[in-house]
């Protein structure tokens, strides 16, 4: 895959996910973009569409709400692909949309955008399954926003190519680019006004999108408190019984599991969050596995937004920057995984062995991962060590070896390949 993300003299910033959706366009009748607001889904999919139905428009949704009272069709007429945008503000173009695809029989003919998941109580007919296909965007990665070299692909690390390249990134620019996080609207401004688009997103969250997902009042403390403690245990198989507790640590009064997983749930709607999954490989020895989700919001900054802190804040405390980092790794790890047709999981067992990222192919290949935000010579040791373990007692007659170890660094500047073979790349390298 070929990328061209020079920003310069272009309105449109390319995205990854670009070659995603050309290729679901070929394929499918429909895409369904899914994602966090403000991660750039409107303006990827208007550049793919013909014609567009703007929803998140208050007088186009008024318009398309009087339309409809004689027949919803109509608000597919255009030209294709037909832009969809904030479908779920309208979920009957949802089974509309389907059946227009079902008697036409022809690919690309709709892209659908969503910030949030439709309520339970809005009635779809059918699922999509088969007419369309569901396609997750994020915030932008490091290689999108320039500030990786793109110089290791995981495509060469997947193919065991030689690797070279050295990454830009000092700690100070690391730790702005994470506070910055990925939202296109940043790239745009200064380095000091940048910094303040996470905290109007957390506002945002706070204040307006979890109060208006589905009429049910929440506590604008509660919300608060919670996204306070999801930073707090980034990176960690923390329980939701322990975050209620933490909760209760910041605002003094503790509330009921229920409305934990209340409030946990509305912010995987609207894709403020996204725990990885646990990878349960068959294993030589019956060591016990555990299953519990990685705790991860979608883009590095808001957990900054949530901890009230800043680029120097980080530099000041490197063991809360550490943990942040691992939800920077894992955003662009996300994008990356998504161009090559993968997903992501993590390893950790009841014998402490862990693996911070399994990234997995179709066909069953896969490469294990290891964050070290600094990239010393100890932490570059023990994470080879880990990986080195687990691929050891990992059966290779029922799952293959393999295809690559790497260690993911932060402030490392160059990238290599270790002669027991296990890579070193600074995350300021990295691309799909």
């Amino acid at each position: 895959m070929k990328y061209n993300f020079s920003m310069e003299n272009s309105k449109y910033s390319p995205r990854v996910i670009d070659e995603v959706i050309k290729k679901y366009l070929r394929t499918s009748g429909g895409v369904l973009i899914e994602g966090p607001k403000w991660c750039g889904k409107t303006t990827t999919a208007i550049k793919f569409s013909k014609s567009q139905l703007m929803l998140g428009d208050p007088d186009e949704f008024a318009r398309a709400s009087l339309l409809s009272l004689g027949d919803v069709k109509s608000l597919l007429n255009g030209t294709k692909p037909r832009l969809i945008d904030e479908w779920q503000t309208f979920p009957a173009l949802w089974d509309a949309a389907r059946f227009e695809i079902d008697k036409s029989q022809n690919f690309g003919q709709y892209i659908f955008t969503g910030s949030a998941v439709p309520n339970n109580n809005q009635p779809i007919l059918h699922s999509g399954t088969g007419r369309f296909t569901w396609i997750r965007m994020r915030p932008m990665s490091l290689y999108e926003s320039g500030d990786s070299t793109g110089e290791v692909s995981l495509t060469d690390l997947f193919n065991n190519k030689p690797i070279h390249g050295e990454s830009n990134l000092t700690a100070k620019k690391l730790a702005y680019v994470t506070c910055r996080g990925g939202f296109p609207a940043s790239l745009r401004l200064s380095q000091k006004d940048a910094l303040t688009v996470p905290r109007t997103y957390k506002n945002g969250i706070i204040h307006s999108d979890l109060p208006r997902l589905d009429g049910i009042k929440r506590s604008p403390e509660y919300i608060a408190s919670l996204l306070r403690s999801y930073a707090r245990f980034q990176g960690e198989q923390v329980a939701l019984t322990e975050i209620r507790k933490d909760m209760g640590s910041i605002t003094g009064e503790t509330p009921s599991i229920n409305t934990v997983l209340s409030y946990h749930d509305s912010l995987k709607k609207i894709f403020v969050i996204e725990d990885a999954p646990a990878w349960n490989p068959n294993l030589r020895s019956k060591t016990a596995i555990r299953t519990s989700d990685t705790r991860y919001f979608v883009d590095p900054s808001i957990a900054v937004a949530s901890l009230e802190t800043d680029p120097d804040g980080l530099l000041e405390d490197l063991s809360t920057f550490g943990f942040i980092f691992e939800t920077l790794c894992m955003r662009d790890l996300r994008v990356y995984a998504d161009a090559l047709d993968g997903k992501i999981s993590h390893y950790r067992d009841h014998n402490g062995l862990e693996c911070d990222a399994v990234i997995h192919l179709y066909g069953g290949k896969y490469g294990l991962i290891q964050f070290k935000l600094g990239g010393s010579p100890e932490e570059i040791e023990d994470a080879a060590a880990k990986m080195k373990n687990l691929a050891n007692i990992v059966d290779d007659k029922k799952t293959k070896k393999p295809s690559f170890m790497m260690i993911l660094t932060g402030v490392h500047r160059l990238a290599y390949r270790r002669e027991d073979g296990v890579y070193v790349v600074p995350i300021g390298c990295l691309k799909p």
